[in-house]
């Protein structure tokens, strides 16, 4: 393979939420990237991840899940960030869940209804299909929805799969010289991974009781010698919302802080010293100028 054939290009990740967007990203990756959790707006922002190998580059582009709420600015930030990148890319990846094809669905496919590039549908979690007869009557169905280039079963959590759609999706880039050197794997700051490890972790701690409307903002990152300080404020609502986050005694805020310390450990190779506050802001997330304070620009 010459230099000359080298492809790379932009891959976009679409569907509705809880399809499995982030951990069919983190996976291909072969490592953490997207924060992940079973509750609805985990993923916030368009996450890219790089893969380069010896004959193409592929720049993933994760996005929120595309969902018919939009009465709020946070809501409507999130469809905004995952309908805009797809006139933007070189191909799409529209994720679904097997054998499942909802109202959710359909609105997200909406949004594919103008795009000229190919577009791969992915049926993700196969592995959770106990009758397998039921897959082609569903791929059967999809494919009289939207003229997909191709369609591809996998289980991104098993990495099944995985390889054969690569290779599909570097068939559909085009020949061009890598953007990012072949050891990046994202364009994102620690920083910014950082605050998204610690709200990954705010959501798994809450469970059933997670306040929607928190959000995390790193007031200081700094590096020196072998150890990493962060110090983020997680933000409310109410004060009943930092009641919750910070529960007896303080308990539950320390669990929170000591998990995220640990992945971001992982994540620097060294040392990690976190300090985290909750303040209350009311509004901040139906708050244009606030949202955009606090790193989700509305442009």
């Amino acid at each position: 393979m010459t230099n000359d054939d080298f492809k790379c290009g932009y891959v976009a990740i679409v569907g509705r939420p809880n399809v499995g967007k982030s951990t069919l990203l983190n996976h291909i990756l072969g490592q953490k990237l997207s924060i992940t959790s079973r509750k609805p707006q985990t993923t916030r922002h368009q996450i890219v991840g790089v893969k380069t190998d010896t004959s193409c580059q592929a720049i993933y582009v994760d996005t929120p899940g595309l969902h018919k709420k939009n009465d709020n600015a946070i809501n409507r930030y999130m469809n905004r960030a995952a309908s805009s990148v797809v006139s933007d890319v070189d191909v799409v990846l529209f994720v679904v869940q097997a054998p499942m094809f909802t109202e959710d669905d359909e609105e997200a496919l909406k949004h594919l209804s103008n795009t000229s590039v190919p577009v791969l549908l992915v049926i993700n979690k196969v592995d959770l299909v106990d009758d397998k007869e039921k897959l082609l009557p569903f791929i059967e169905k999809l494919s009289a929805l939207y003229a997909f280039e191709d369609i591809i079963p996998v289980s991104a959590l098993k990495s099944k799969g995985l390889d054969q759609l690569e290779k599909l999706i570097a068939t559909c880039l085009p020949v061009n010289a890598a953007i990012f050197p072949d050891d990046q794997i994202t364009d994102r700051s620690m920083r910014f991974l950082a605050a998204e490890i610690i709200r990954e972790k705010l959501i798994r701690e809450l469970g059933q009781e997670l306040p929607y409307t928190t959000t995390v903002d790193i007031e200081k990152y700094k590096e020196e010698d072998d150890l990493t300080s962060i110090f983020a404020t997680i933000y409310v609502e109410s004060k009943g919302q930092k009641t919750i986050i910070i529960g007896k005694k303080g308990s539950r805020l320390k669990s929170i802080g000591s998990k995220a310390r640990k992945d971001i450990e992982e994540m620097v190779g060294g040392k990690v010293y976190i300090q985290l506050w909750v303040k209350i802001r009311e509004g901040w997330s139906n708050d244009e100028q606030a949202l955009r304070g606090l790193g989700y620009s509305l442009e």
